[in-house]
């Protein structure tokens, strides 16, 4: 299947459960490819024909949108270098889960969840570990015995007990002796390890934008560069995240207003455009126009939060 029907399928299961789902953009290179909010559910998910295509770069960056939109990060794909991706499992890249087309949307429309996640060394559950403590202690089975019908070290059905994940093997072993099920789902949308802050690299930047975060954070912003998304940037202070964009004298502010503009409503955050000229136009689409040389007028952080206030449509 092509890409692009991909995404197409992609959304329309998005849509179809109720979420609010971002418009989509020819932009290609982006570390996500759609937006979408239902209830306290936020995703951004990255929809690719060969998940191998996914690089470690838009990884730490689709890691760092997500956590600081307080969101969940997803890869949906087909296949990867070694064949198809199976149905019913959770795969991961680079700290990002990654599930197969037809589970996603398993998932979404019929509420059935994925019991197996992929790791090194083959396909792991997680286990019930309250009821196999208690299966344990009801019948007073001993380390030993447990160990032996799963053919595993007490030491290891010790960490079994602790919340270690089983092989798919020693899990049925231990559920088939015990006579009761011990495997438990994984959420994908709540699959989100941690990970390290990206590294906010200057040296990658444009001159402009460049000049134009260091004057944000001058005056009190915390500004974290974006590098695979529509948007240039989260602007930060206390408890409000700002999205971003910088559009230079070549681009069209009218199209980085509208792909900012959808984004902030499904993300439900604020967002600005700085431009290097002012112009007669104080907002698009709701999303404020900022010059460079307002800002660098600037006093101090409550004077840029006074212009955008004003200037919100």
């Amino acid at each position: 299947m092509k890409r692009e029907r991909l995404i197409d399928e992609v959304r329309g299961a998005l849509a179809k459960t109720g979420f609010f789902v971002s418009e989509r953009h020819a932009e290609r290179g982006l570390c996500f490819d759609i937006v979408a909010r239902r209830d306290r559910t936020l995703l951004f998910v990255k929809v690719l024909a060969n998940v191998d295509a996914f690089a470690k770069g838009n990884a730490d960056e689709l890691r760092m949108i997500a956590r600081t939109l307080e969101g969940a990060p997803l890869v949906v794909g087909e296949r990867s270098g070694t064949g198809p991706l199976e149905d019913g499992v959770i795969y991961s890249r680079f700290g990002v889960p990654i599930l197969a087309r037809q589970t996603f949307v398993e998932f979404l429309e019929d509420g059935v969840p994925p019991f197996v996640f992929s790791a090194p060394g083959g396909l792991y559950v997680r286990l019930d570990t309250e009821a196999l403590r208690r299966a344990r202690e009801e019948r007073q089975i001993s380390l030993g015995t447990l160990a032996d019908v799963a053919g595993v070290s007490r030491r290891t059905i010790q960490m079994y007990l602790e919340g270690m994940s089983a092989t798919v093997d020693i899990a049925t072993r231990l559920e088939e002796f015990l006579g009761e099920p011990l495997v438990v789902p994984v959420d994908p949308f709540a699959f989100t390890p941690s990970a390290a802050v990206v590294l906010e690299d200057f040296a990658r930047l444009a001159r402009f934008e460049r000049d134009l975060f260091r004057r944000l954070e001058r005056l009190g912003y915390e500004v974290l560069p974006t590098i695979r998304c529509p948007f240039e940037a989260f602007t930060q202070h206390e408890a409000t995240t700002l999205l971003t964009g910088v559009s230079s004298p070549d681009a069209s502010v009218e199209r980085k207003a509208a792909i900012v503009s959808n984004l902030g409503r499904v993300v439900e955050r604020d967002a600005v455009l700085f431009v290097e000229r002012r112009t007669v136009r104080m907002s698009i689409r709701g999303i404020p126009l900022i010059a460079r040389e307002e800002l660098r007028k600037a006093r101090d952080l409550d004077a840029v939060e006074e212009l955008i206030a004003e200037r919100k449509g």
